[in-house]
């Protein structure tokens, strides 16, 4: 199936490793030219990886997404190398576990910042371009949670959900001038994120990793975790014109973990 990628210039946000280099791949092999960034030392790396596996064009940039001067270098670079942006793949890091009482007000402040912020700061950098070319395609990675909330993830339970609110509100206002706004919601797919994760559940419960794995694959339907290569293939279906009639949607990425009939 063609999805009409090619040659389309795709933004992607915390792209060195996990879940944003996976969407920064798959769409590279299909066609697509792609701008990544990431704080972490992996960048240039992960540029070279995506290049040498799929022939498509890459610019790395090092950015913090919860700086705004970041965000506008970031963009600044990317319309001079490739002049335009079709799609804006939202992705950053997710805040750290913890229940309410074991985190402080400035835990809630930095985790705002990377999780609601980052998509706020990036969205005012890139509509207006895609406002002027009358079309465009923005998918913002979330989680499963904005559905159910996990255990010992207040944060991202919590903010996630203005991500989500903010999306669907954008879907409304964008959708007439031709930009198509949707999110992706992972379940357990196993990252390294998701692997430090596990590790705290492992510390908590004085456990270990094949048991904790077991508790969360037990609610799974399919049986198992989402791979990263499976999540790159969705996103980047969900961004493309083969998607195109799917808008203002927050599709769940979970193996049927989700057991609400809606």
């Amino acid at each position: 199936m063609d999805l009409g990628l090619k040659d389309q210039v795709a933004l992607v946000t915390a792209a060195s490793r996990g879940l944003g280099k996976a969407a920064a791949m798959a769409l590279a092999q299909e066609g697509a030219k792609v701008s990544i960034c990431a704080r972490s030392q992996d960048l240039e790396h992960t540029a070279d990886e995506i290049v040498t596996q799929t022939g498509s064009e890459v610019l790395a940039v090092r950015a913090d997404v919860t700086k705004p001067k970041d965000i506008q270098n970031l963009l600044t670079k990317t319309l001079d190398r490739f002049k335009r942006i079709d799609i804006l793949i939202v992705n950053a890091g997710g805040p750290p576990p913890g229940t309410f009482l074991s985190l402080t007000p400035d835990d809630w402040k930095a985790a705002a910042d990377l999780t609601l912020m980052s998509a706020v700061y990036l969205c005012y950098a890139v509509v207006p371009h895609m406002l002027e070319a009358g079309s465009g395609s923005i998918v913002t990675t979330q989680s499963y949670s904005v559905k159910q909330p996990i255990d010992n993830l207040i944060l991202s339970n919590s903010l996630r959900m203005a991500v989500i609110g903010m999306m669907k509100s954008m879907a409304n206002e964008l959708g007439p001038k031709g930009i198509r706004v949707n999110s992706i919601n992972p379940a357990w797919t196993w990252t390294e994120r998701v692997q430090r994760l596990m590790q705290d559940r492992v510390v908590r419960n004085n456990s270990t990793m094949e048991k904790e794995q077991s508790k969360i694959t037990r609610e799974v339907p399919l049986g198992r975790m989402g791979t990263v290569d499976e999540y790159g293939k969705t996103i980047a279906w969900l961004a493309s014109p083969a998607a195109s009639f799917i808008h203002g949607h927050a599709l769940m990425f979970d193996g049927g973990a989700i057991k609400a009939s809606l």
